[in-house]
């Protein structure tokens, strides 16, 4: 009797909000438009796709003729489409109701673009929780897919791999999909006959198995040198599809829909909290990962059967291991509950069109891709968040004490029509938030530079880990701050430039505040600070002030800085980020300085935003940029993260006298995004 076995591909293809339009324009030629193709010369080989909001956006606008092409391998039943969060969130991070919204707006999305409703939903990183099962059927899905990492921490048998499983939660079924490790690893990197041998080795006589093979698009010819291996050298998707159709009468491929019409659930199965297994390994603290990944090698080289209970950090980790993640997910909390409070309308439905967008999984957590350290889709993700709660401000404004970021402690929300400011008092009294809410830039989006494991790969083979060659360029450009990039910070120094106390990241009172003004002190050896931070204005124009006032309990040579961390999108030394004085022009993520009592401005020109700097007493004034080197599918790069701008005063003072310090930062905003939308209808 011939052994017989069957193939479910899915192929799930996603860009990011925020995304260059030349960089999907790319991605698109290079894998998703090839494998359109491919599907309509071979109309016998059955896959499934997931094409994610921002992906059907862009093509529906710019590649109109990929939809319906797809349409028609819809309607010839040789496709079947994936629905999801619409905009790839990460479900689990999600308030209950934006879990739902997201899920069944995506379900709607599909049917009106490709005239079916799907039953299947995309998890995006795979990204899972207990709880899924009741969202999932809840919106209306059947089943999703996994990876074998989370049947594995499910206790399933290796044999049991290959079929489907059934879960539940809150009386809601749900059908697991789990991609099969043997097939990830060999579609494409490995010769296709390899890949055929490997069923016809898997397949029964009853030809009850299914291989469930679940994954990126872009890995077929956008990932660096799968364009050549996918279609214009090797040719493996073309003799992949010509493999699958020679090999029909033992090998059929399916869609996921059409395998449970056919076929029962293997079992039943609980799946722990999880994700892909690299994805577990990034979410462990730095100082954890070399541990992990070589338990992980060691397991798998010597096959041990210990390795299925080897996982690492739960994907929330991320949230613990950056500030600026966290600060992220909770400023999206925070639009959210104020969306869900607006009343049913056309602007709540354009509030909730960004505040999904905002929730797009990309920049919360940070990997073998650039996540947090993509500086321009983090800014864009912000963007859509301070779009979202401003539309539910209206005129409002966000003030308050409240411990907004969920640490426990308090933090104080100074605003205006027009800005919306954050101060952490428990580390440095710094301002961690700063989003200007016309033009939607959050200028206080600096990210920190931290140590990250792969950093001992770029120094080469004089680090702890390897024996690769060093990156010399950039193991230069791997530095550390020993502070949060916040702003407003306060630093005394002595004349030997050691700073006195830990100003910039130790915990301040709280004095006073109100909607405009806090106030701020803090003692240290003989020096009593206290720090006002003032805001002020209108929708397009207003300021922000740091003054400091020190009493001096004791002689003091020395200097004192306030610290201003800004991002403008300078990277690249984008011309339309600037700082200027007089007639000189520098671009942002340059280094430079001007004297005392010079003017100093700076901004960018396409978000039309400009900020003034004065400072009381005039004194200099430098600037340098702010770069990350982080990791990426390209490899290692050296970021743009924002700029620093550093006011310095020198300091002699005596026990028993005062002096006053102050910077003010006043800003225009040439455009309001919101009356742009509100035009264009």
């Amino acid at each position: 009797m011939t052994r017989r076995i069957s193939l479910a591909l899915i192929v799930h293809n996603h860009q990011p909000v925020g995304n260059f339009g030349w960089v999907i324009e790319n991605v698109y030629e290079k894998a998703y438009e090839p494998l359109i193709g491919a599907l309509e010369r071979h109309p016998t080989v059955r896959l499934a796709l997931h094409y994610t909001g921002p992906l059907i956006e862009w093509m529906s606008a710019q590649r109109p003729e990929s939809i319906e092409r797809i349409r028609m391998l819809v309607q010839r039943g040789q496709v079947e489409m994936l629905g999801g969060g619409q905009y790839e969130p990460i479900l689990v991070a999600l308030p209950e109701a934006d879990r739902i919204g997201q899920l069944q707006r995506m379900r709607d999305v599909v049917e009106d673009t490709f005239a079916v409703r799907p039953t299947g939903a995309w998890l995006a990183e795979r990204v899972w929780e207990p709880s899924l099962p009741f969202d999932l059927a809840f919106a209306g899905y059947e089943y999703t897919v996994v990876d074998d990492n989370h049947l594995r921490g499910a206790f399933v048998p290796e044999d049991r791999m290959w079929g489907t499983h059934t879960t539940d939660d809150q009386g809601r079924a749900l059908t697991i999909f789990g991609t099969e490790k043997g097939l990830r690893y060999r579609i494409p990197w490995q010769p296709v006959d390899d890949l055929i041998a490997y069923l016809h080795d898997n397949a029964t006589e009853a030809g009850d198995r299914v291989g469930i093979m679940g994954d990126d698009g872009e890995k077929f010819g956008a990932w660096p040198g799968t364009y050549e291996l996918c279609w214009s050298r090797d040719e493996w998707v073309e003799r992949c599809f010509t493999a699958l159709e020679e090999n029909a009468a033992w090998l059929a491929t399916v869609t996921p829909s059409q395998w449970m019409a056919g076929q029962a659930p293997v079992g039943r199965i609980y799946i722990p909290t999880s994700s892909y297994i690299e994805m577990t390994g990034w979410a462990l603290p730095a100082s954890e990962q070399p541990v992990f990944n070589q338990l992980m090698e060691q397991a798998s080289a010597r096959n041990l059967p210990e390795l299925r209970f080897l996982r690492g950090a739960m994907w929330r980790n991320f949230q613990a291991r950056y500030r600026e993640i966290n600060d992220l997910h909770k400023q999206m909390l925070r639009a959210s509950a104020r969306v869900a409070a607006m009343p049913d309308g056309v602007l709540r439905e354009r509030a909730l069109d960004h505040l999904y967008r905002g929730e797009s999984n990309d920049c919360y957590w940070h990997g073998w891709f650039g996540g947090v350290y993509i500086v321009h889709m983090r800014m864009a993700t912000l963007a859509e968040l301070i779009a979202a709660e401003d539309l539910a401000l209206g005129a409002a404004a966000l003030t308050g004490v409240a411990d907004y970021d969920l640490d426990g402690v308090d933090e104080v929300a100074l605003g205006t029509p027009g800005q919306t400011v954050i101060v952490d008092s428990t580390d440095g009294g710094g301002i961690g938030s700063w989003d200007l809410r016309a033009s939607r830039v959050a200028l206080a989006s600096v990210l920190r530079r931290r140590p990250e494991p792969y950093h001992d790969a770029i120094r080469g083979p004089d680090s702890p880990d390897t024996g690769a060659p060093p990156h010399d360029d950039l193991a230069a450009a791997v530095e550390y701050d020993d502070h949060e990039r916040r702003s407003g910070l306060v630093r005394l120094r002595r004349a030997d430039s050691h700073a006195v106390g830990d100003f910039d990241r130790g915990p301040w009172e709280i004095e006073q505040a109100t909607d405009c003004e806090l106030v701020l002190k803090r003692r240290w050896d003989g020096m009593a600070l206290r720090k006002m931070i003032t805001v002020d204005g209108g929708r397009l124009d207003g300021s922000l002030s740091v003054s400091v006032d020190i009493d001096a309990e004791r002689d003091l040579e020395g200097a004192l800085e306030l610290e201003w961390n800004v991002n403008l999108m300078g990277g690249g030394a984008n011309p339309a980020a600037y700082y200027r004085s007089g007639a000189d022009e520098w671009r942002h993520d340059s280094r430079g300085h001007v004297q005392a009592g010079a003017d100093l401005s700076f901004g960018n020109t396409y978000d039309g935003v400009r900020i003034s700097l004065e400072v009381q007493p005039p004194t200099r004034a430098h600037w340098s940029a702010v770069e990350t080197v982080s990791n990426s599918e390209s490899g290692y790069e050296r970021v743009y993260q924002g700029s620093c701008l550093i006011v310095r005063w020198p300091l002699s003072l005596v026990a028993g006298k005062s002096a006053t310090f102050a910077t003010i930062l006043r800003f225009t905003q040439s455009r309001d995004r919101s009356a742009e939308e509100s035009a264009t209808g």
